[in-house]
This record gives structure tokens, C-alpha cells and sequence, in this order.
């Protein structure tokens, strides 16, 4: 059975492991460089209070989480936020990476959020997929503004409202 549940610290170590996961073998994750347990950790806390950070789990354990972050740092920005979700490998395609975002976007509405962003490194199907899903409309594509393993990436996106304008 998958439980969906607020991030706690103790999950920071399974979270690196997964992230780590990503940077190292492929283009999802623009990051280069492996990200530590306690350098998450720091991240989430400084957010908390504003950002919703979950984590899925089941019977045999950590199965991904999902999160939401500042879009961009100016003011009128505030009630926009940008979304990421990573699920471990042998339990993609198994409706946990929908549960988790489906539950986010409740937790997002909950915080007074007006709209989400989803950024996706191209090709990337599955994410594309579960944004469309969960209805998302795409809004655009910025061409090879990402390079990751000697590759140009494109990065498309994705928008939500939460509330009507």
C-alpha cells in the first residue's frame, strides 16, 4: 500500500540517494555535482513553512518524493511555484509519480498558490505524460538551454492554474 506523507529528516538520505541517482546518469537533473543528505535537509528547512515537500512510500520502503519551490525570487512571483517529482526506478509507471503530484497540487492549493510550473528536460515522456494527466497545459519550450554529458537539452514547460485570475 503507498503512503503519501510530509517530508521528515530522516527521509533526507534516501532523497540524495535518489537525486544522486538522477545526476549521474541522466539529463532529468541538470545537476553535475552529487548533493549531500544534510545540504537537502538545509534547503527544505529554510522553506518549510511555504513549500510543500512530500515523500511516497510502501512496504518495502522510499519510492520517490515530490516538491514545490520558489519560481523565481521577486515579489510578484509569490503565489507561483515551480514543481519537481523523482521516483525510483523500479517504481516508475506505477502511479506513485501521479499520487505524489496529485497530492502536491492539493498541498499547493491548501498554501494559497495561484499557479504551478513544471519545467521537463526534453525528451522525457513519462513526466510529460503525468503533466498533461494531471492538466497541465504546455506553454513553451526554451531550445538547448541545458548541457548535461557533452548534449545540448531542451527544457519545456508546463503551467496549472489554481485559481482562477
Amino acid at each position: 500500500m503507498l503512503t503519501i506523507r510530509p517530508v521528515a529528516k530522516p527521509d533526507f538520505s534516501a532523497i540524495a540517494a535518489l537525486t544522486n541517482h538522477y545526476i549521474r546518469e541522466t539529463a532529468i537533473h541538470f545537476g553535475t555535482e552529487p548533493v549531500q543528505p544534510d545540504e537537502l535537509c538545509a534547503d527544505w528547512l529554510a522553506a518549510k513553512h511555504r513549500y510543500p515537500y512530500l515523500v511516497a512510500e510502501d512496504e518495502a520502503g522510499f519510492c520517490g518524493y515530490a516538491k514545490a519551490t520558489s519560481f523565481r525570487a521577486r515579489a510578484a512571483y509569490a503565489q507561483t511555484a515551480e514543481i519537481g517529482v523523482y521516483i525510483a526506478p523500479a517504481h516508475q509507471r506505477s502511479g506513485v509519480g501521479r499520487e505524489l503530484v496529485s497530492r502536491l497540487i492539493e498541498s499547493c492549493a491548501q498554501r494559497g498558490f495561484h499557479v504551478l510550473i513544471a519545467g521537463v528536460a526534453l525528451p522525457n515522456e513519462g513526466s510529460v505524460r503525468l503533466c498533461e494527466s494531471l492538466g497541465f497545459r504546455y506553454v513553451g519550450v526554451f531550445p538547448e538551454i541545458g548541457r548535461k554529458f557533452d548534449r545540448w537539452h531542451d527544457v519545456a514547460f508546463w503551467q496549472l492554474s489554481l485559481t482562477s485570475g
